[in-house]
């Protein structure tokens, strides 16, 4: 069911059985224009943060205890803990996340005198692939830094939440989820080099187009295997590659230099998946001229390029995917489409002229239905700024 600060305050207000007016705050969602499977082999991606994210209302306690609820998962009720104690637990579920980054503030130095109430309340898809980890990680990181008054660089606390991922959690991701939620800015999008994190924004010009964000609604049940697989096959072709060339990792190298040493890659399969991170590395990087350029058209060739080297060369989209990614090149009005995120489900993004976009969902939802047997759900994303603390009446604009 949809929010409104109001039934948050009030949810809060009863779950916690409190009086306290507690403070607001927003992490947003996020999807990647271009540049998949890039940030882990040290190259450039290009995402931005969505209008979709998490909410949460916190206030600070007079003891140590920590209480978690989260409107989303109303049948785990609260979740308790002690600042004392931020083990990763199981039966914790989802509060693992916001325990996670406690932890993680703690261990870096940071004070953190009492425990809290924090109520949680996302509108990102459940499944979606559009991060909603990350959300929740930067959700709490904001959330830290404002009731305790703390001083943490912005990066600081995104690789914070990268190593709240890594290490805690144990998911082996890059660092480009929580650099997009901490650091998004509205109408812009964000090409980062994930080996030095240098970062640069590109204005995002869409005046008569949107982007709309088409769910699959396949639960993403291989991604996590499928994609510590594919970050060893690229592991080893790397390693193959540094017997001749003094690399730390396949973005470094121009489409020109892989295909001369090519050869060095003993294994068929991890060479066409290095050959991904390559040429798509070098893709993302022309996107950015594209966009400087304000030449739309081409930037939407590029996410077309982008598909069809996930689709044969990574081998992660899969059926609905392609399906989709298909369709919306064959309908009028459409600048470009890729899948995005991790792949095997989840979401695909299309950049749509205004005047098209609902023939757009219609055709897609039609040809989906008929060859997968179940409807696509679509999102048109506005792209917003970064996670950070709202006043209670502009939630959810």
């Amino acid at each position: 069911m949809e929010q409104t600060p109001a039934s948050l305050l009030k949810e809060f207000q009863t779950i916690f059985n409190s009086d306290d007016t507690p403070r607001y705050f927003f992490a947003p969602g996020r999807i990647n224009l271009i540049g998949e499977h890039t940030d882990y082999n040290g190259g450039h991606v290009f995402p931005a943060s969505i209008s979709f994210g998490t909410y949460a209302l916190a206030a600070k306690r007079n003891d140590n205890k920590l209480r978690f609820y989260s409107v989303n998962f109303p049948e785990k009720g609260v979740i308790e803990c002690d600042l004392s104690n931020l083990d990763f637990k199981d039966q914790d579920n989802w509060a693992n996340y916001p325990k996670g980054m406690i932890r993680a503030f703690l261990q870096d130095g940071f004070s953190i005198t009492t425990g809290a109430d924090i109520l949680y309340y996302g509108n990102i898809p459940n499944g979606a692939g559009l991060s909603s980890s990350a959300s929740i990680e930067m959700a709490t990181g904001v959330i830290l830094e404002n009731l305790f008054n703390l001083t943490i660089d912005r990066v600081r606390m995104v690789q914070l939440g990268q190593k709240v991922e890594n290490e805690y959690i144990g998911v082996n991701s890059g660092i480009m989820d929580q650099f997009a939620i901490g650091k998004g800015k509205k109408g812009h999008a964000i090409l980062l080099d994930c080996q030095s994190l240098e970062y640069r924004y590109a204005p995002l010009d869409l005046e008569n187009q949107v982007i709309i964000i088409i769910n699959t609604n396949k639960r993403r049940e291989l991604a996590g295997s499928k994609y510590n697989e594919r970050r060893s096959e690229c592991e080893r072709a790397l390693g193959d590659l540094q017997s001749e060339l003094s690399i730390t990792s396949l973005g470094e190298l121009s489409i020109e230099q892989f295909e001369e040493h090519k050869h060095l890659i003993k294994n068929s399969t991890d060479m066409i998946r290095a050959k991904h991170a390559v040429y798509e590395n070098q893709r993302t990087l022309a996107a950015l001229e594209k966009l400087k350029e304000n030449k739309l058209d081409d930037f939407g060739k590029l996410m077309n390029e982008s598909h069809l080297s996930l689709q044969h060369d990574y081998e992660v989209t899969g059926i609905e995917l392609d399906t989709i990614v298909e369709t919306a090149w064959q309908q009028e009005g459409v600048l470009g489409a890729r899948m995005t995120g991790a792949g095997f489900g989840g979401c695909a993004i299309a950049i749509v002229e205004k005047d098209h976009v609902d023939s757009f969902k219609q055709n897609i939802h039609d040809v989906y239905l008929n060859k997968i047997g179940y409807e696509p759900t679509f999102y048109v994303a506005t792209i917003g700024d970064g996670a950070k603390e709202i006043e209670n009446e502009g939630v959810f604009k």
